[in-house]
């Protein structure tokens, strides 16, 4: 297919690699334009705009936050204006309910197709095609999308016909993340004043019952203290956990543990650690601790 890809970050530029290496034709865009020249040896062309960009048969925007997806689909220049009728516009950003439903709106009233498909993994992942792809929207516009969401990741899941109900599922996700990063730094905490070796209770957690790949990805994170340099920046993180208590919110469900989150969250910002990756906010267990 004809792809554009919005967004050279970590994410999408590994995208864009597994695109062009699955045989498609990958037109890419960045507004800090190297980044995007990066892609060029690759064979991918460089687009001078958004629009550009999604001139194709179809786009996908992997950007960080909803006020940078906003800007490069609603802007002067973006993917409203030169997404064709009938393409389809591919959302992998984390981004909020409301505005999901807002792109959806804005997509259906100038004919053309648009689609939430955010993923699981982080930037290693990505680069290894290793990604869990979650898509809602039309039946009919998954499928004719299938070829590239399945090229970006290890198995696509539908979780629904209306492109929102993808972004409640990955918030929910992320949710689930940082609540286990939450929990693990509470019992290394725990354990490490109890005298016990913080890596022989690794051992005993990822090799018996808690062997998920969240547990030994970020209690290794944690085992570590590798926060630097970040897969994802906490102020990420922090814009995540926002996002899941707003859709909260809007249903009426009470999310208690995202409140606790939220404040470590933000002590991890005011102690200085918005540069490291959002596990970090393992370390205010560890201080409350003494340790």
């Amino acid at each position: 297919m004809d792809v554009g890809v919005i967004g050279m970050g970590p994410m999408g530029g590994a995208m864009a690699r597994n695109l062009l290496r699955a045989g498609h034709k990958v037109t890419v865009f960045n507004r800090t334009r190297e980044r995007a020249e990066a892609l060029r040896e690759h064979g991918a062309t460089v687009a001078a705009s958004a629009a550009e960009a999604a001139a194709g048969e179809a786009v996908i925007t992997m950007l960080a936050t909803d006020d940078a997806v906003e800007g490069l689909v609603f802007g002067a220049d973006g993917v409203l204006a030169g997404l064709p009728k009938g393409a389809i516009h591919i959302s992998g950003s984390t981004i909020s309910v409301d505005l999901s439903q807002r792109l959806e709106e804005a997509h259906a009233s100038l004919g053309q197709g648009y689609l939430a498909a955010p993923v699981l993994g982080r930037p290693p992942a990505a680069e290894a095609g290793k990604l869990f792809v979650m898509a809602a929207g039309e039946p009919a516009l998954i499928e004719r999308v299938k070829p590239v969401l399945e090229a970006l990741g290890q198995r696509l899941f539908i979780v629904g016909d209306r492109p929102f109900k993808a972004n409640l599922v990955k918030l929910s996700c992320n949710f689930m993340i940082f609540s286990t990063i939450e929990q693990m730094a509470e019992i290394f905490a725990l354990n490490q004043k109890g005298g016990v070796d913080k890596a022989t209770l690794y051992e005993v957690l990822t090799e018996s019952f808690f062997g998920a790949p969240v547990h030994k990805n970020y209690g290794r994170l944690i085992l570590d203290e590798a926060y630097d340099p970040p897969g994802a920046k906490l102020g990420l993180g922090a814009k995540d956990n926002r996002l899941i208590l707003e859709a909260g919110e809007a249903l009426a469900v009470p999310l208690p543990f995202a409140s606790i989150l939220r404040d470590r969250f933000l002590a991890s910002e005011a102690r200085g650690d918005g540069g490291l990756d959002f596990c970090a906010i393992a370390k205010r267990s560890a201080e409350d601790a003494g340790l």
